[in-house]
């Protein structure tokens, strides 16, 4: 009777957690399917026009990859040190305190990646637009304007069929996540393992079967004529396209209480995740160049597409669209699995809506911080803010990003001899080269894209009130 009793309560107590049902290869697909998404597809070409230079346009990409990787391994590091659901926000909160904390936790729900995911849910709905006619939204609801302070007006009804499609997938996303990590994980293995092999197929048909040229690739540094203005200020801005494309790596952080041996895992599934998207991307690239000269590049928004369509005429633009179709789809899933940990995590430590932090009895799962995600993204889609919001995104996260690598050295102080998996290459140089760039980047930001950089300070500021009532008014947590 008491061994009965006592197996109650622990069947109870464990379908108050989260599952640990997340492998290694689980956690590398979700850092590789979280970054590959619409970004490789569209940003190639904005970054063309800014630098109208085939070499730079590939030493961005490479440099953009290297610092990526450098905050991995330095995050890796931390990773190693924590087995807990919550990533860098439960992170912050050893390094700096409950404010630091906070404002991490808060600007990745409000902007960081439920902007990304209304982004990446509308590309994605574009492209199944490719393949099915949706019908027009009639005038008298596409004229309906409303007024969003700092942002102006918006038009939520507009494109309404496109915005239904991107929500629906959302909501279909938020479903499979809610029954079950290792279903949503199970998802994306499935996703990036097909992403990955389209992207090296793509490179290889570019390449072996384009009338391409190597002088595409290299035109020995010879700038454009129509070059004009601040290299140094275009090459960040340039910088910040790339770092879109490659955002994303650190969700599977978010997911640590639910990996296996997240302590090796974690690291593992950074560091690896990210090297092979920094080579698909790289690859991709000079495949690109070899068929498309930098000058026309520019004018090809859908570069892939263009690319296809000079092999196989029309044909190739529904091949590359049904890859941004499964791109953006594995993408947004990676993206809403590691968001909706942020909000649990938040609101377990108490500084957050409590309700938020609930695991569902049998699923396992934060299932009301997954609808909560689900249904912001959504409201984003509808308001239609989401490509201005998105600008946000590049420059709160690398803030972030700068104070994690930095945070490596605080807790080497901090916590001497606390045990470590994985301890970052290069140590105090990498984080501290990281540290340096990430700041460098910001600046530029800063004085080159003065008012999305302003705007990215603002979102993170506004969440504040709830902090402040949280911490010190609601004395019930």
């Amino acid at each position: 009777m008491q061994n009965n009793k006592e197996n109650i309560n622990t069947e109870q107590k464990n379908s108050k957690e989260l599952v640990r049902g997340l492998s290694l290869t689980a956690g590398i697909m979700i850092v590789a399917g979280s970054m590959i998404g619409s970004g490789i597809f569209r940003k190639p070409a904005t970054m063309a026009g800014q630098l109208l230079s085939p070499e730079l346009l590939i030493i961005v990409w490479i440099v953009a990859g290297l610092f990526t990787f450098l905050g991995a391994l330095a995050n890796a590091e931390v990773a190693s040190m924590y087995d807990k659901t919550g990533g860098q926000y439960l992170y912050f909160r050893d390094m700096y305190g409950d404010f630091t904390a906070y404002a991490f936790g808060w600007a990745t729900i409000a902007v960081v990646l439920s902007g990304s995911q209304a982004a990446i849910a509308y590309v994605f709905a574009e492209y199944v637009g490719y393949f099915f006619a949706f019908p027009e939204t009639p005038q008298s609801l596409a004229s309906i304007t409303l007024y969003l302070p700092l942002v102006g007006y918006i038009h939520p009804f507009f494109d309404l069929s496109t915005k239904l499609v991107a929500i629906s997938c959302i909501l279909f996303i938020t479903f499979i996540n809610y029954i079950g990590v290792i279903f949503g994980g199970g998802v994306q293995t499935v996703i990036t393992f097909i992403k990955i092999a389209t992207i090296i197929v793509l490179a290889f048909l570019l390449i072996l079967l384009g009338n391409g040229s190597i002088s595409n690739i290299y035109n020995n540094f010879e700038l454009s004529p129509d070059f004009t203005g601040n290299y140094i200020a275009l090459f960040g801005l340039a910088l910040a396209g790339a770092f879109w494309a490659y955002d994303g790596w650190n969700n599977v952080t978010y997911v640590s209480g639910e990996m296996k041996n997240p302590k090796r895992n974690v690291p593992l599934s950074l560091l690896w995740g990210t090297l092979i998207v920094v080579g698909l991307y790289v690859f991709i690239n000079i495949a690109y160049l070899y068929l498309i000269p930098v000058d026309a590049m520019k004018n090809s928004p859908l570069v892939a597409a263009t690319a296809m369509e000079l092999i196989f005429g029309k044909s190739g633009g529904a091949i590359v669209s049904l890859a941004v179709i499964i791109s953006t789809f594995g993408a947004l899933n990676g993206s809403i699995l590691g968001a909706a940990r942020v909000q649990y995590a938040m609101a377990k430590t108490g500084l957050f809506f409590p309700f938020l932090g609930k695991v569902h009895g049998k699923y396992r799962t934060p299932h009301t911080s997954i609808v909560m995600t689900g249904v912001w993204s959504a409201i984003l889609v509808m308001s239609g803010t989401f490509d201005t919001i998105s600008d946000y995104v590049v420059f709160a996260a690398w803030l972030f990003y700068m104070l994690g690598a930095l945070g490596v050295i605080i807790l080497r102080k901090k916590y001497p001899h606390r045990e470590r998996h994985y301890k970052v290459w290069g140590y105090p140089f990498t984080p501290i080269i990281f540290v340096i760039f990430s700041l460098l980047f910001l600046l530029n930001t800063i004085i080159s894209d003065t008012q999305n950089a302003k705007m990215g300070l603002f979102l993170i500021l506004i969440g504040l009130p709830i902090y402040f009532y949280r911490k010190y008014v609601d004395r019930r947590i």
